[in-house]
C-alpha cells in the first residue's frame, strides 16, 4: 500500500472514532474540504459508500 492509502486509512479511523468530519480534520490537521475530498476518492475507488452523512451525523 502506498502513502496516500495509509493517509485515507486514517482519515477513515479518525472519522469514525470523532464522528465528524471537522473533529477529524482537526485532529488530522487537515481542512475538512481536503479530508472531505480524501473520503469521497477513496469511496469512488472502493466503490462503496464508507459513511451515512446527514447534515447532523456521520455515521459507518
Amino acid at each position: 500500500m502506498h502513502q496516500d492509502g495509509l493517509v485515507e486509512f486514517d482519515a477513515v479511523l479518525a472519522i469514525a472514532r470523532r464522528g465528524s468530519f471537522r473533529a477529524a480534520a482537526l485532529e488530522l490537521g487537515l481542512s475538512t474540504t481536503a479530508l472531505s475530498n480524501a473520503i469521497a476518492k477513496l469511496e469512488r475507488q472502493l466503490g462503496v459508500r464508507l459513511f451515512n452523512r446527514t447534515t447532523r451525523s456521520v455515521a459507518l
